[in-house]
């Protein structure tokens, strides 16, 4: 069965919906996502998620610890916890801090994304249909050569926009 994303212009008027395969790579099928930077409360390490080997057009490729589409009519503040609950099972009223906006651009994606970030160490219930596990990474691993291959474009994008914020985890 077909995935279908809302779609939005650049200045976020929702236009209808689109096959998630047309979505990817095309520039003119925008769609709103939120992503959710995990810092453990401790040690600042950041969580991410390592996709599925089966899973669309990045597979096994780590990615930032939560992100998702907006659904219709949702804010990015209902779309972030909803993604919460159904990514990592975090419910409940947890304190989100809204760090920057970016529109991400590339070959495979047109995103608008509002990133958040959340200080929690776990546990975590993550979705094993569409993750196959998380772990936090200190900031010498973020930086690795040999793990940044392995990251997908846009995590490399907020990484570098976190370092930039000065948001980025320090060495402890």
């Amino acid at each position: 069965m077909a995935e279908f994303f809302d779609i939005y212009d650049e200045n976020g008027n929702h236009l209808g919906v689109a096959p998630r395969n047309e979505c990817h790579g095309n520039p003119a099928l925008i769609h709103c996502t939120v992503h959710i930077v995990v810092f453990h409360p401790e040690t600042g390490e950041i969580l991410l998620q390592k996709r599925r080997m089966d899973k669309d057009i990045q597979p096994g490729k780590w990615d930032t610890a939560v992100g998702g589409h907006l659904d219709a009519g949702e804010d990015f503040i209902t779309a972030a916890r909803r993604e919460l609950a159904e990514e990592l099972g975090i419910t409940g009223s947890v304190q989100l801090l809204h760090l920057f906006d970016s529109k991400i651009r590339n070959d495979i994606e047109s995103e608008n994304v509002r990133v958040f970030a959340l200080s929690h160490a776990g546990p975590f219930a993550y979705q094993a249909s569409e993750i196959d596990g998380v772990r936090f990474f200190a900031a010498a691993e973020l930086e690795d050569a040999e793990w940044r291959n392995n990251f997908t474009p846009n995590l490399l994008t907020e990484l570098a926009e976190l370092k930039k914020r000065n948001c980025y985890p320090s060495a402890r």
